[in-house]
């Protein structure tokens, strides 16, 4: 099974997710440090989607400005394009597979897509 994890390595939720990826046998990770190379807002959107959740439950607040700029208030669009434009705004971890896609806070809801 292939398994794309959004990752950042500062983030302990973050590194135990991989992790479990690493250490659950025959998945094959691909990692996207996302503040480095951050996914689009249709790549985003899809992966909401396809977690069945929100933009705005993809928002990471701790840590950012997205209270001030009203973006949990915010449409869909503003809140994709923010988190693209400025992905700090992405909360961490997502992780896709065939079976979909989750925000991995608990670290353990990935086994929901292994």
């Amino acid at each position: 099974m292939k398994a794309t994890i959004w990752h950042n390595p500062k983030c302990g939720t973050s590194r135990n997710t991989l992790a479990i990826l690493n250490e659950t046998p025959g998945v094959e990770v691909t990692v996207i440090e996302y503040l480095k190379s951050p996914p689009t807002a249709d790549k985003l959107a899809q992966l909401y989607r396809d977690a069945g959740i929100t933009p705005q439950k993809g928002l990471r607040i701790k840590g950012t400005d997205a209270t001030e700029r009203g973006l949990p208030d915010a449409d869909d669009g503003s809140v994709l394009a923010a988190m693209a434009a400025e992905p700090a705004l992405i909360e961490r971890p997502v992780v896709e597979t065939d079976k979909g896609a989750r925000l991995c806070r608990p670290k353990e809801t990935v086994h929901e897509i292994l």
